[in-house]
């Protein structure tokens, strides 16, 4: 995946964000001011921390090894950070970010979650 579409794919989403609070170098993608993704869009090789269940992230982590490893100075529980350099398929990057997206929206309080199914 190419910085560009790892950037529009995270901005696709209801009410999503591109910040810089960590500088000019670190792209943070939120939605209504959670941070779903973070990723510095010039490194190589392109990597992405992405919020994700519990088990779901101790799997990954078993099943694409070197590939999908604990959060880069990010709750290592919670975050993944996710090699985007296509060595993985991109079918299963999309569905991590949505899922990381899907996983910041459930914890949003139930007025921001009904505001967003309704934009």
């Amino acid at each position: 995946m190419t910085p560009d579409r790892l950037r529009a794919l995270c901005l696709s989403f209801n009410a999503a964000a591109e910040e810089f609070p960590f500088g000019p170098d670190a792209s943070v993608f939120k939605v209504l001011g959670k941070m779903f993704a973070l990723s510095r869009l010039d490194a190589r090789p392109l990597t992405v921390n992405l919020k994700c269940d519990p088990e779901d992230a101790v799997r990954l982590r078993a099943d694409h090894e070197g590939l999908i490893v604990p959060g880069y100075h990010m709750n290592k529980r919670h975050w993944n950070t996710v090699t985007a350099d296509g060595a993985l398929p991109d079918r299963l990057l999309k569905e991590l970010v949505e899922d990381s997206y899907d996983l910041v929206v459930a914890g949003l309080p139930r007025a921001e979650r009904l505001r967003l199914d309704r934009a």
